[in-house]
């Protein structure tokens, strides 16, 4: 079975990297759209003109791609960067992810999340005062 053509609000990802910015902003959900109507921020601008600079030079020598690390969590994801690794800081580490055509304007953010899921064990000899009386297995 063939599969399934992307789509953005009806456009292709062709269409989309073809588009003005202007035009694909307008696509956009009203949030991302009031903040990119605003401008990109000076952090912003820096990853822009990275991924303009990591496009133009092409792949590593080992043949790798390039991964562009960032601590701008509020950037959106544009057309232009599908196909790229990113690397989001998280607040302890850089977590990458390959933008995919289906990310197009979601938040970096969104993709690296800040808190882990809390696992706790089983109360062991010293976890706590009161597990001094449990009696070892």
């Amino acid at each position: 079975m063939a599969r399934k053509e992307f789509k953005y609000r009806g456009y292709s990802l062709e269409e989309l990297q073809e588009m003005p910015l202007d035009n694909v902003i307008q696509l956009f959900p009203s949030r991302q759209r009031r903040s990119l109507k605003k401008g990109f921020l000076p952090r912003q601008k820096k990853v822009l003109e990275k991924i303009r600079k990591v496009k133009k030079e092409g792949t590593k020598k080992g043949g790798r791609p390039q991964i562009i690390k960032t601590h701008s969590r509020d950037m959106i994801v544009l057309p232009e960067m599908v196909g790229m690794t990113f690397g989001i800081y998280n607040g302890k580490e850089f977590v990458q992810v390959q933008i995919q055509p289906e990310m197009i304007g979601c938040y970096f953010g969104e993709f690296a999340p800040t808190r882990q899921r809390v696992e706790h064990g089983d109360p062991g000899m010293g976890a706590t005062r009161s597990s001094m009386f449990v009696p070892l297995k």
